[in-house]
Parts: C-alpha cells; structure tokens; sequence
C-alpha cells in the first residue's frame, strides 16, 4: 500500500485557471519545505515545465488513452514516490474526455483511478448566486468523483466575494481558496497552450513566483493539505522502467533538447537508461556536434517553426545529424524532429534526409490517434499498435514516404510518416510507458 497525500485540480472549462491554481499550488507547498511531486491530466507537455519550476521534481504526464487506465496509478505512484504532497493538474473540463469515448482520458477519470479528492477551479467573473448551480452539477453528475471543494478565480471584489460565498453555503461544498483578478501572473499563448518554459525562463519563473504568491494569499493552504491527506492508501504497484541487462558498453543515444526540442515525457529517459543506453541530452540550437559517441539519435517535438533560421543557420550539426542518419544508425524523430529531418522548412534548409518539405499552416492539426505500424522499424515490429496524439500547425508534403511509418486507424485512416534505414519519422507522439519494447529495441538497434 501507498499513501501519497494528492489533489486534482479541476474545472468545469478549459480557461478557468487550472494551470494558474495548480502550479501556484505546487510553488506554495514546495516554498513550505514539502517534496511535491507534479502530474499533468492527458498528453500536454508544457504545463509539466512550468510544474517542475515550480517543484524541482520532473512533470509527469497521466494519459488514460495513450497509456491505458490500467497504468495511471502505477505511473502516479512511480513520480510520487517519497513525496509528502502530489498535485495533479486536470485537463479542460472535468469530465471532458478523449472524442466519442465517453470518460475515457478525463480529469474524471484520472480522479476515480487515483481516489483523488477534486478541488474544483470555477471562473466567477461574469457569475454571482449561479455559482452554486454550478457547482452542484459538477458535484453530483457522478458520485464516484469526489468533490472536495471549491477555488473561485477572477473573483472582482469583496461584494463579489462575499455574493459568492453565500450562494456556495447552500452547496455543502468549502471555499478553499478566493483569487482576484491579476492580469500580471498571465503567460503568454501560442496555439491552444502556453509557451513553454525553455523559451521564456527568466519570466517563466517570474510567473510561477507570482502564481505561488497568489495562491498562498488566496487560498487555505492548510485546508487544502488536510483535503489531500485524506485520501486512501493506493494498492498498485509503482510503475518502474523495465531494465534489460548485458554485458558490454552502454551505446550513447542523443537526445534533442533546448528551446527548440522541448517535449519530452520523463518516462523515455528512464526507459532508454534502463534499457542500457547513455543518455545524453544537446542543444540543435548551439551545440553544432552530436555528443561523442553517439550511437542513435532521439529528436521529439517542439516548436522547430519558432527557430527555423537557427536550426537551418547550425550547419555543421545538420550535416552531423544527416551522416549519422545515413550511415543506418537508429533515429527516432516525432514531429519537431519530423520537420528537421525534412529538406526544408518555411523554405529554410534542414537537415535533408527526407525527401519532403514542411510549411505552416493555419489550420491546428489536434488529437488522439490509434496507430499501427506499417513495416518494421528500429522502434516496432510490423503490426505493433500505439495509441498517440497529434499537435502541430505544419504541412509536410509528402505526409508519407515510400515505406510509411504508421497507419493511422482512427479518427481516420491513412498513412503517415517515414520508416527509412534506421530512421523512424512521424507526426505521431507517443508514450514509450505504454509499449517498453519501444525503447528496448531503440537501444538493441544502437548496439548494432
């Protein structure tokens, strides 16, 4: 059994202030002097960077659909562990969850499968006594989510206030914490989340300052710490990476990281390392050489359009990264990493070692995917199925090369990304958790 005092943190829509709350929450008790070890509901990974300023501790990712509601405690209690607090971020609307399958991958969810307590995180600007309409909804919609208070945000004045927690005494519900109006703590946006922390650092923790300040002003820190400790012992086993023993040196995998790499899940680390890799992480923006040694190469997502003319101006690593892709060795790129390995992008050259060109493109491409692989890989066998999430607002062209990476099943059917020589390219994130035969056969691929 293990007892890991937690909350998550919710609301009725996206916009109402969870990532406010949640990473104010997490920078108030971390200031306290307590481990608090930080998740994020579904595939998002920038909110995990702000939680890990906030925190000191790595932001781990809780994605029913991707990894299966079976993995969701494990996976909490693994990041969790040796904690005194875990705070877990929602994602849009309570029980807003994966398209057309039901509560699968809600914050709703992920809150039964943690017996969680909920604190529920309501934009009061534009609401007085509805509030407790509201609130009561959300509260007996389904019994098995445990509602265990309420944080009201961009609360107007002390009338308002006081109009607020009059209608919330007939609730039966506490008022665990009042935030005003501060248009200073926002962040900036791009696309349908915030920037993320390895583009902006100083002013991100400026940010997560403020959030902490605002938090520890507003809110019942003591209260919401007794709520968090009043749920059970969970009996699942924590997850750990599955190692795979032998003899001999460790191959060095390269992983992509700096502003313009930036998504990464912490569980692909673990996997690598316990599949005995040497990981280590470089800069496409500055470093202009591949670590030494490198025997494969991992480029994951980000924002690669932000920083074309600095990726395509490093040539001497686009050219490093180009003959190690040709001489067979294993790379794995996915989506940012897709794009630097496509001839150009926005018209500025990239690394060419596949024969496709990128643009921007306005529209948002967005959502979950079920996924199965086309040929054999460094990453899977013919026939593997992953479940994984796109988000981008590029065009490759073409989206598939000769020998596809993946066959996309639903929402819709067809063909994606490039499976060529030891390279394996998609638009498709995945979470190596789900499938550890994933990183095991990267590193069995880097011995050679």
């Amino acid at each position: 059994m293990v007892s890991v005092p937690r909350l998550v943190i919710a609301a009725p829509a996206s916009g109402s202030g969870k990532t406010t709350v949640a990473t104010g929450l997490m920078a108030a008790f971390a200031g306290r002097g307590l481990a608090v070890s930080p998740h994020k509901v579904g595939p998002d990974y920038i909110d995990p960077g702000y939680h890990a300023l906030a925190t000191g501790r790595p932001g781990r990712n809780l994605d029913a659909y991707m990894c299966g509601p079976d993995l969701i405690a494990p996976l909490f209690t693994h990041g969790a562990g040796g904690c005194d607090l875990a705070v877990v971020e929602g994602v849009m609307g309570l029980y807003d969850g994966a398209s057309g399958q039901g509560e699968l991958a809600s914050t709703a969810q992920v809150s039964k499968l943690l017996r969680a307590p909920v604190v529920l995180v309501v934009d009061a600007s534009s609401q007085s006594r509805s509030v407790a309409a509201l609130v009561h909804g959300f509260a007996s919609w389904d019994p098995e989510v445990r509602i265990g208070g309420v944080i009201l945000n961009k609360v107007a004045s002390d009338r308002h206030e006081a109009l607020l927690r009059e209608a919330l005494d007939e609730s039966g519900l506490p008022v665990l914490g009042v935030l005003r109006r501060a248009p200073q703590v926002a962040t900036p946006s791009r696309h349908l989340g915030l920037v993320p922390v390895a583009e902006r650092q100083a002013d991100a923790l400026d940010a997560v300052r403020a959030m902490g300040e605002r938090v520890r002003e507003g809110c019942d820190l003591d209260a919401l710490l007794a709520l968090a400790r009043s749920a059970p012992a969970l009996s699942d086993e924590a997850w750990e990476p599955e190692g795979f023993p032998r003899e001999g040196s460790r191959p060095v995998v390269a992983v992509a990281g700096g502003a313009a790499f930036t998504f990464a899940y912490a569980e692909h680390a673990e996997l690598l390392t316990a599949a005995g890799a040497e990981v280590a992480v470089f800069d496409p923006l500055h470093d202009e050489k591949l670590p030494s040694g490198t025997a494969g190469l991992v480029i994951g997502g980000g924002f690669p359009e932000v920083y074309g003319p600095e990726l395509s101006a490093n040539e001497p690593l686009r050219r490093a990264v180009t003959e190690l892709a040709l001489s067979g060795a294993p790379v794995a790129a996915e989506c940012a990493g897709l794009l630097y390995l496509a001839r150009e992008l926005d018209g500025r050259p990239m690394c060419g070692v596949l024969d496709a060109s990128a643009r921007m493109s306005e529209r948002l491409t967005l959502g979950y995917r079920q996924a199965v692989a086309v040929a054999d890989s460094v990453l899977a066998a013919a026939g593997t199925r992953l479940r994984g999430h796109e988000f981008h607002r590029t065009v490759l062209e073409p989206g598939a090369g000769t020998t596809p990476a993946w066959g996309l099943l639903q929402p819709e059917r067809r063909l994606e990304g490039f499976v060529q020589g030891g390279v394996h390219a998609s638009y498709l994130h995945t979470h190596w958790a789900a499938e550890p035969g994933v990183a095991r056969r990267f590193v069995e691929r880097c011995r050679g």
